[in-house]
């Protein structure tokens, strides 16, 4: 591998299959496999000076001062010392390369922290603990718990039952449920045998390092048997080993040939798009540049030959007048430098350096809860978060917190989750001051569960049988695993965290899941411990969108209880249920309205004898060899009807506080929101409905989730066509040059209405391709909100490329996970959040934080900020050096284009170092138009950002011709001024010196006045810098001009006496002051019409501001809520499969052992207080009428006829 890294690994032939054999280093290094160390640097100390400055002058203007730098150490042509150009440039390239150098000393840190981890390698029958780094292919190594993959690995064998092992893949794929790998029988058999492990001597065969974490296709030869080796027997660099002691691997791919850094991207060089325009204008400056150059040097060869020869006498030159323009074309070219100064880009680090701080500092960005202030780790993006157009986001971590919480529940027609007031009945807003219910009753309650309808669980207490049955269907219909490593203290392994916010629920409302086996589910009822044997389970997928099981009571009753999707649970229910449906629909109703998940519950009575003979159809079924799936589900679809109504339940996946809110400020901001999540189509779009991307107000949302590219691009050219009808095929295609490139741009398309699009995986994959990716873009684009599901890292990268590709737009994306580092890589602006999968995407990314909510501010303040301070920084720079130099061209013309200085050369010196510098780094880094917030109440402000209005190609151009004006007054002014004139002695006033100190004195006045007339946001630092600068430059003005400095050095301070003989008459005064105000005098009148003809958002903004003459309003946080009729997005993100895994005693943790000693005698728990009517329980503290009769509802009048009790 050399120096460049991941990227740059030696080239080799492409590999066609990959051949290993286990413990046999000696065999698999003839292959010349990656080893599993990784390198994302990019120098070394040998390496790091020439490659550095390689880079550095591939900047043009770098490359420009140096050229310039030889050009002045030439005695014929160069009338400024070298050291004028070399001091700066030689700054320059050493702080960017001090910049590098940390930059990559980072990055070397990380490395070697990642690298040094530590492994349990078996080496000749023993374990050795050794580096990551040292770990090869075809080594066997031993994870515990807890731990991370170290590569790649085929699984061999773990502690669990039917050598299972369960991992986590947030890394992955952003998801926190675990996931289960199975190694083979051959291999498991081993189990921790150090021996037999280190004599396996199997070889495999399989694919070649790719990208898919997907797919894995491979065989195991051992002991002259083939097995086949899938996915499922593979565990990805990663991953995390959760609920496993220990499990044993065979590395098959190491390093950078691991999925996941196969997966992660590339690392590229990123530029702002005002470097990428500086580039541009700094080739036209070059030319414009050459073109006075090659004027003055023509004039100089005319003057030669017309003029000069009369001064031959006086003043010995060059006969050749040929050779003498092509000098004074050099010393043009050095005179008229100032054009570039090397000093911009000086600048341009400072400002960026110094925004980069107010990013770090600013506390409202600083999440206390986890100690993590906002930092920014790159310096040279920052006006580039004033520009975002399209955000790309991942879901996980990012816009939820991945916690799922118990909200609301609707039990036989009556809701529970909402708390209202003791006397008026009005609804209360739950807050932090809120009590929350009480559940110190219950022993084995979570106490990080909160509830706060105290009605719930006195309806609980009071032994409803319908709110039993409730929280007894959670305890039972699901396929979580209980550990409880010390009495009382359960933990719950959920394979989708909804099914751990049920059965959390059920537990705290007395209903405990206590442990279950292959045959048995044991839960406790409201102390009373209890075993159902477990008859069947009636798995999840996506067609049927519930999940059932079936139980046997301990007094003998077969039931069955279904949970799932409303539309899919209200088809199969019992005739009867129809009123109560009507009263749960209202619900659900009002559920989908707050954003919530919701599920139906159902049971249902089975007869003995129908159930035996359905368990043999059943089983006949499950074995056979065709069409085993469609007659699974004909008996399912047999067994789930005639179904009685319990209930409906509501779960909110937590969204990060504040996300609806950021989301709605940015989408008035027009910035586009792109998800691209690993998860689920359902669970992505409840995501996108609860935080206000999907809105039930948007005239439609198309679903893309086709198997074939034809039908993918059916389905794209349909939603095109609906929300644009006359669409033409090639109309949206817009040719760009740039540089003589001239790549296709897919132009905005506006159409009537909002819409949504929601892909698939597998259809993106199909989407991407070459021939379909304009059509998905197209389409893509018209929509105002974009969910894609479903997709690998990879994918995400290759989605916001797409964007990049061809959209004149600027890209930010924005994740938590290892998943989403190639996406962060990707973009133009890369932000991780430190949240709960790991720092690999903090580690990737250009700025971090802790919580989503934080991106406004740092767009809408922080980007919005540096954007418009570095487009009036340059355009200021522009024109105070573009005026600078003018004034030379035109003075050309009146010194026989002599290459002579209009300046006094000390003037020349520091113009841009002392007289401007300070006044302009001001502006830049405190200036600010409006304040932070009127700048988030008003994200309109925005806009002309993402349209580059602020500054470019035209701005640069009315810039120059700015300056131009500006450069022929303050040169023909005092010209006119001076010219034969005389002082009040008598004596000649239009000397050159006299001359010189006037329009020196009538630049440095006018630059500032005009800084002060760009200025919005004037601070004590800008007074100080301004008026202190121009103090400055009269104190240095004087002081050069003393007798004293004269003596010491005649030739360097030739302009003695010059400020105080000049400046001592009132009329230079009057032309220094009628220069300037005929310099800024078309700027006031233009900006004065501007603003009353056509006022642009800031002035509206500033205008509201002057006219409230109050502080910035507070920013707006208001509770949204949308009301929906849509729950198709229902609270289930569960995988199928899981029922297969509980049944066949694959399950996530052997079945705990008993715990008879902690019940009494009466079978109830001893910490369990007495409920039920005579407990005397009231969530307001009154005592409970004794006397008073609980109607009983119409269901439990049905349930009483029809002997339904639980």
């Amino acid at each position: 591998m050399s120096f460049f890294g991941l990227d740059c690994v030696r080239k080799k032939e492409r590999e066609v299959e990959r051949k290993i054999r286990a413990n046999d280093r000696e065999y698999n290094s003839t292959f010349k496999y990656a080893t599993n160390s990784i390198k994302t640097s990019k120098y070394n100390p040998f390496t790091f000076l020439p490659l550095n400055l390689f880079e550095q002058f591939q900047r043009i203007a770098n490359a420009y001062f140096l050229i310039l730098l030889i050009l002045q150490v030439i005695p014929a042509i160069s009338s400024l010392s070298w050291f004028t150009t070399v001091v700066p440039l030689v700054l320059v390239l050493s702080v960017t390369a001090a910049k590098d150098a940390i930059d990559d000393i980072n990055r070397h840190r990380s490395d070697r922290k990642v690298n040094n981890r530590k492994v349990n390698i078996l080496i000749n029958g023993k374990l050795t603990s050794d580096k990551w780094m040292n770990v090869q292919v075809g080594d066997i190594i031993k994870l515990e718990n807890n731990q991370f993959v170290t590569a790649d690995l085929l699984l061999l064998s773990s502690s669990e039952p039917l050598n299972l092992v369960y991992i986590e893949t947030a890394e992955l794929d952003g998801e926190t449920n675990l996931k289960v790998k199975q190694s083979l029988t051959v291999t498991g058999d081993m189990g921790e045998d150090l021996g037999a492990l280190g004599s396996f001597n199997g070889e495999v065969c399989c694919e070649p390092p790719n990208n898919r974490l997907d797919r894995f296709t491979g065989t195991l030869t051992f002991d002259t048997q083939k097995h086949s080796l899938d996915n499922e027997r593979v565990l990805l660099r990663g991953c995390t080993l959760r609920n496993t002691d220990w499990c044993f691997g065979l590395v098959l791919f190491a390093g950078p040939e691991t999925k996941l850094m196969q997966n992660c991207g590339k690392s590229t060089f990123k530029r702002t798009s005002i470097d990428r325009l500086m580039n541009v204008l700094v080739l036209f400056i070059f030319g414009l540049l050459a073109l006075m150059c090659i004027i003055l040097a023509v004039g100089n060869g005319i003057w030669e030959n017309q003029t000069g020869s009369e001064f031959n006498n006086f003043l010995p030159r060059e006969e050749n007048t040929a050779f003498s323009a092509f000098l004074t074309f050099w010393s043009y070219i050095i005179i008229l430098n100032t054009v570039v100064p090397i000093s911009l880009y000086v600048s341009m680090e400072v400002i960026r350096l110094g925004n980069s701080y107010y990013i770090n500092w600013d506390r409202n960005m600083y999440h206390a809860r986890s100690d993590t202030p906002a930092e920014a780790r790159t310096t040279t993006l920052n006006e580039e978060l004033g520009q975002i157009k399209y955000v790309f986001s991942d879901k996980t971590g990012t816009l939820t917190q991945n916690i799922m919480t118990f909200n609301k529940c609707s039990i036989n027609g009556k809701s529970y989750g909402d708390v209202y007031q003791q006397y008026s009945g009005e609804r209360l807003e739950i807050t932090e001051e809120t009590t929350p219910v009480d559940f110190s009753f219950n022993p084995l309650a979570d106490p990080k569960f909160l509830f706060y309808d105290h009605s719930l669980i006195e309806a609980v207490k009071l032994e409803l049988p319908d709110v039993q049955a409730f929280f007894r269907l959670l305890a039972l219909c699901h396929t979580v695993m209980a550990e409880e490593k010390k009495e009382g203290h359960l933990v719950y392994q959920a394979q989708s965290p909804d099914e751990g916010a049920l059965v959390t629920a059920a537990r705290n409302f007395g209903f405990v899941f206590r442990s279950r086996s292959p045959e048995t589910i044991t839960i406790e009822e409201m102390g009373m411990q209890r075993s159902y044997e477990l008859l069947a389970i009636l798995d999840f997928n996506n067609v049927r969108k519930r999940m059932s099981v079936i139980v046997r009571s301990p007094e003998g009753k077969l039931s069955l209880y279904c949970k799932g999707a409303d539309t899919i649970i209200y088809e199969r229910l019992h005739p009867s249920c129809r009123k109560l449906m009507e009263a749960t629909t209202d619900h659900l109703n009002e559920f989908a309205g707050e954003g919530l998940r919701t599920l139906v519950l159902a049971y249902k009575n089975i007869d003995e004898d129908y159930f035996s003979e359905w368990k043999q159809r059943h089983h006949e079924s499950s074995v056979a060899l065709e069409d085993r799936e469609e007659k699974l589900d004909e008996l399912y679809e047999e067994i789930e009807k005639n179904m009685m109504l319990i209930g409906a339940t509501a779960i909110e996946d937590k969204l990060q506080d504040g996300v609806a809110l950021t989301i709605e400020q940015l989408a008035k901001a027009e910035i586009k929101i792109w998800v691209l999540t690993g998860d689920k189509q359902e669970t992505a779009e409840n995501i996108g409905y609860s935080c206000n991307l999907l809105r039930e107000e948007m005239n439609d949302v198309f679903t893309v989730a086709a198997h074939s590219p034809e039908e993918v691009r059916q389905e794209l050219r349909d939603a095109r066509l609906k929300m644009k009808p006359s669409t033409e095929p090639n109309k949206f295609l817009v040719p760009e040059v740039i540089l003589g490139n001239t790549p296709k741009l897919v132009q905005d398309e506006s159409v009537e209405g909002e819409y949504g699009l929601v892909i698939n995986g597998h259809s993106l994959a199909f989407a991407l391709e070459s021939g379909m990716e304009l059509e998905f873009l197209r389409t893509a684009c018209m929509c105002k909100t974009v969910i894609c599901c479903r997709v690998t890292p990879l994918q995400k990268a290759q989605v916001v490329e797409l964007v990049k590709k061809y959209k004149k737009a600027v890209t930010l994306a924005i994740g938590d996970g290892a998943n989403d580092v190639s996406m962060i890589k990707a973009a133009h602006i890369g932000v991780g959040i430190s949240g709960q999968e790991g720092m690999q995407a903090v580690l990737s990314s250009d700025f971090s934080f802790a919580q989503f909510r934080f991106l406004q501010r740092l767009l809408l303040v922080h980007g919005r900020w540096s954007y418009l301070r570095m487009c009036k920084f340059l355009r200021y720079f522009f024109y105070k050096n573009f005026t600078f130099t003018f004034v030379h061209f035109w003075y050309a013309f009146f010194c026989g284009f002599s290459a002579q200085t209009v300046y006094d050369e000390g003037f020349i010196t520091l113009y841009n170092l002392v007289y401007t510098a300070l006044p302009v780094l001001g502006m830049s880094l405190f200036d600010q138009d409006v304040n932070a917030g009127w700048s988030l109440e008003f994200p309109q402000l925005y806009v002309p950002g993402q349209l580059s209005q602020y500054f470019s190609k035209r701005a640069f151009m009315m810039c120059v011709l700015h300056s131009c004006y500006s450069s022929l007054m303050i040169f023909f002014v005092p010209y006119a001024a001076t010219y034969d004139t005389a002082r009040a002695d008598g004596t000649e006033g239009a000397d050159y010196q006299s001359f010189a100190l006037i329009t020196q004195t009538c630049l440095t006045v006018t630059v500032c006045v005009q800084l002060g007339l760009d200025l919005s946001y004037w601070t004590v630092v800008n007074h100080l810098f301004v008026w202190g600068s121009l103090g400055m430059f009269f104190i240095l003005t004087f002081t050069m001009y003393t007798d004293g400095l004269f003596r010491i050095r005649p030739s360097s301070f030739a302009f003695v006496g010059t400020a105080r003989n000049c400046l001592n008459q009132p009329n230079v005064w009057l032309t220094v002051a009628l220069t300037a105000l005929l310099c800024v005098l078309p700027v006031v009148a233009h900006r004065f019409f501007s603003c009353q003809i056509a006022p642009t958002i800031n002035d509206k903004v500033r205008n509201k501001m002057r006219e409230m003459k109050e502080p910035a309003p507070r920013p707006r946080h208001p509770r949204l809520t949308r009301r929906s009729t849509r729950r198709s997005g229902y609270a289930f993100s569960h995988a199928q499969g899981y029922g297969d895994l509980v049944t066949s005693r694959r399950f996530l943790r052997r079945p705990a052992t008993s715990r008879s000693t902690a019940f009494n005698s009466a079978g109830r728990s001893p910490g369990f207080k007495p409920t039920g009517r005579s407990a005397g329980y009231s969530p307001v503290g009154r005592e409970q009428n004794p006397k008073q009769k609980v109607e009983p509802t119409s269901l439990q009048k049905f349930r009483t006829v029809i002997d339904s009790s639980f």
